[in-house]
């Protein structure tokens, strides 16, 4: 009899060896399945990409989906993060593949040129003043609920109007759950109308623009709405004045959170509408929302955000319930200053209107454009959805959904600092500081989810 068979200890611990022996080869191959979300079939053939985020957005194999949609990928750096590219029909849909994954499914639909009854949840414009420059961001939130799910993509895919003389300094879009990317607004042949052309996929897709325009003091905005709107919303310094062209269309919200800005809200709107309002004076928005509840409100507030690491973390929600909560995600992805107001501009659909406020915090800077074969407009790391990771708008109370939301926000920056890195956007020691951070924040992600 072996020296082996005669220890318990030791068969034991040869035994553990062999079973984490074996672990560790199976999770050198990652597998998945596509599946053509509008028919509920595989999507047989299409091209899938297997993309290291850890070497820096490099493409480390690619495959076609078989008859069934399985594909599968041989890693060589199980130990690092990976994301999975599906391409169907000329437009690419992602799904983030963290450490230890061994099997990844995605979800692809097919792609019509025109949408019937697309819509926006929220159309937004917030307006700051020097005496010389009028600032404005916009934020469209583009709402796709077609029946059978299917993705808008054509050669002017997403169309609106900007004031005469607006001069656009940035766009930038974000598809349903995805990073957002930077973007290009054409002109059309209309004057003063433009078009970005980037796939409209199932579920919220949103647009931000950033522009400037000649200012005198005061100055007449008409928004010229070409989708229905469920709430167009105006926001804006307590210094400045604004005046509606109807009164009867805008209603005022008081936002505590926010006690040096003005909101006006005009609700379910339709194309066409006269929207029509001047703004005068001059001021700015702090960039920071005060907080409106103990425990919650502010950047970096709550038990994700209470550590000094990049990402942050959004606090901890108000008691009070908050009837705009489904959409409240696109806002703060969108720009801080209407974290605390966005129980005003979005509701759900199935309750009526009513105001709540509330204050939440926000992550970093907008991500940079990601390119490589078969990307075309990607939309980001996170799956294809119809509304963010609800451990990101429900209570924090429970610790597994609250690890959750903590393991999505450190996949999104972990993502975002590989691409800045690879566009040489960040220095070297900054990009490994920033990562080691993450690294060791993931870790221990993990191993509290076990």
């Amino acid at each position: 009899m072996t020296k082996l068979a005669k220890s318990p200890k030791l068969l034991t611990l040869a035994l553990a060896l062999v079973t984490i022996a074996a672990t560790q080869a199976a999770a050198q191959t990652l597998s998945g399945t596509v599946t053509n979300g509008t028919n509920n079939k595989p999507a047989a053939g299409d091209e899938v990409i297997l993309i290291n985020i850890a070497n820096g957005m490099d493409v480390a194999a690619n495959t076609k989906a078989d008859s069934a949609g399985k594909f599968s990928f041989k890693l060589t750096d199980a130990g690092g993060p990976h994301l999975i590219r599906a391409v169907h029909q000329g437009v690419t849909y992602h799904q983030m593949a963290p450490p230890g994954t061994s099997n990844v499914d995605v979800k692809v639909y097919d792609v019509a040129k025109k949408i019937e009854g697309l819509g926006l949840t929220a159309d937004v414009f917030r307006i700051q003043a020097d005496t010389s420059s009028l600032h404005v961001t916009r934020l469209f939130a583009v709402d796709n609920a077609s029946s059978p799910a299917v993705t808008q993509m054509n050669d002017h895919n997403f169309e609106f109007y900007l004031p005469a003389g607006a001069k656009i300094d940035q766009v930038q879009a974000k598809a349903p759950n995805g990073q957002p990317i930077s973007a290009d607004a054409s002109p059309q042949a209309e004057k003063n109308k433009y078009a970005i052309v980037f796939p409209l996929r199932p579920g919220e897709t949103q647009f931000q623009l950033e522009f400037t325009m000649p200012y005198s003091g005061s100055l007449k905005i008409d928004p010229k709405p070409l989708y229905p709107a469920e709430h167009f919303v105006v926001v804006l310094p307590k210094a400045m004045k604004f005046e509606a062209s109807d009164s009867s269309l805008f209603k005022s919200m008081n936002d505590p959170s926010q006690a040096d800005t003005l909101v006006e809200v005009a609700q379910q709107v339709h194309p066409g509408q006269a929207l029509g309002f001047s703004v005068s004076g001059t001021g700015t928005i702090s960039d920071q929302p005060a907080q409106v509840a103990s425990g919650g409100g502010g950047m970096g507030g709550g038990e994700a955000g209470s550590e000094s690491r990049p990402g942050g973390g959004l606090g901890a929600p108000i008691a009070a319930p908050d009837p705009l909560e489904q959409y409240r995600w696109p806002i703060i992805g969108a720009f801080v200053v209407l974290l605390g107001i966005g129980g005003w501009i979005v509701t759900k659909r199935q309750g009526a209107v009513s105001v709540a406020s509330g204050g939440a915090g926000a992550r970093g800077p907008l991500a940079a454009p990601i390119t490589g074969p078969g990307a075309r407009n990607m939309a980001g790391a996170a799956p294809e959805g119809r509304s963010a990771p609800v451990a990101l708008k429900q209570s924090a109370s429970s610790s597994s959904t609250a690890g959750s939301a903590l393991l999505e926000g450190i996949k999104e920056e972990l993502f975002q600092l590989e691409v800045e890195r690879k566009q040489g956007k960040i220095t070297l020691a900054d990009y490994q500081k920033a990562k080691d951070a993450l690294d060791h924040t993931l870790e221990r992600a993990l191993k509290r989810q076990g």
